[in-house]
């Protein structure tokens, strides 16, 4: 019953018979125990430690079962905590085991590195990027979608990105114009600048993305969810591609520090991405993740644009931003 959260088989069958017996005295649970004094009270201060098991407090020391809602979302807690540290130093365990294989090959003139690695889970994708971030000599490329960043994820960008910058290394990136309205994210954007890295935002982007010294590109697993994990590319055909798309938006984006595009006339506005996504058949919720803003940002930038062609529904809408050239 409790030995799957840690306990000791001794205060799994004291916690059973009290639990049956509730009331019980220590002399009947010591009788019933069946082994050393000592065991029983061993087993008697784990379950009260874990407030599992509580006495009376009167000499015959009678015994109850206290709820053990709050004792066992405890040890739940702490086992989740085991559980991720586990994961975290497997995906440690696997990144140093690559870098040591990789390593070997260079010494030996053996196997090149794979044209393909699978990288399962963001732990394994940090712990890979702390890998090659030390190697890279000429450029950083990533485009960074999701609109406000987790603060866990800002420091570990700053970690990853303080070394190559001072080494000089040229560092590109694309964030949503929603960042604008981020403050944390909006404040790590400007420490890049501050250290030397060009930041641009545009409305939508299509991925995740980060290309190492134009020889290596990193994209999600599955882009709607880039915690799945993500495929590291060596192949210089599908490189080659993932730059090209990188180099396209970054020219049509915005620079940081300049104000982002806000008009419907301007194809390069989040009034038009947003239309654009609604005619390619995208929900609302889908359409929000994209922009990087909220359901409610999303819906009254419709009511706007709805207003704006004198539109009275969705379909309607869709007709009159075909009319006007919108989309």
């Amino acid at each position: 019953m409790l030995t799957p959260f840690g306990l000791t088989e001794g205060a799994d069958r004291l916690y059973r018979f009290v639990l049956a017996q509730p009331g019980c005295d220590t002399a009947k649970a010591a009788a019933e125990f069946g082994g050393s004094a000592q065991a029983l009270d061993e087993a008697l201060q784990e379950l009260t430690r874990l407030e599992l098991l509580a006495s009376d407090g009167t000499d015959s020391g009678q015994l109850y079962v206290v709820n053990p809602k709050a004792a066992l979302d405890t040890l739940l807690a702490f086992q989740q905590a085991e559980i991720a540290e586990r994961n975290r130093t497997l995906a440690r365990s696997q990144a140093a085991a690559e870098m040591l294989l990789a390593q070997y090959a260079a010494q030996h003139g053996g196997e090149e590195e794979p044209e393909v690695e699978h990288l399962r889970g963001a732990e394994a994708v940090r712990a890979r990027m702390t890998d090659l971030v030390p190697t890279m000599h000429k450029e950083s490329l990533a485009f960074v979608p999701g609109g406000a960043q987790a603060p866990e994820v800002l420091a570990a960008s700053e970690v990853t990105s303080a070394e190559p910058l001072a080494r000089g290394v040229r560092m590109r990136s694309v964030y949503l114009d929603s960042i604008r309205n981020a403050p944390g994210t909006l404040e790590h954007a400007q420490w890049l600048t501050e250290r030397g890295a060009e930041v641009r935002t545009v409305p939508a982007l299509p991925m995740r993305l980060w290309i190492k010294d134009q020889e290596l590109a990193m994209v999600p697993i599955d882009p709607a969810d880039s915690a799945a994990g993500a495929v590291l590319l060596r192949q210089p055909g599908a490189v080659a591609a993932f730059l090209a798309l990188f180099e396209a938006v970054w020219a049509s984006a915005v620079p940081f520090g300049e104000a982002p595009r806000r008009s419907l006339e301007d194809p390069g506005s989040q009034p038009r991405e947003l239309l654009r996504l609604l005619a390619q058949g995208y929900t609302d919720e889908a359409a929000a993740r994209r922009l990087g803003i909220s359901l409610r940002s999303e819906r009254r930038l419709i009511s706007e644009l709805m207003e704006k062609l004198d539109a009275q529904s969705r379909f309607q809408l869709g007709q009159r931003a075909v009319e006007n050239g919108y989309i």
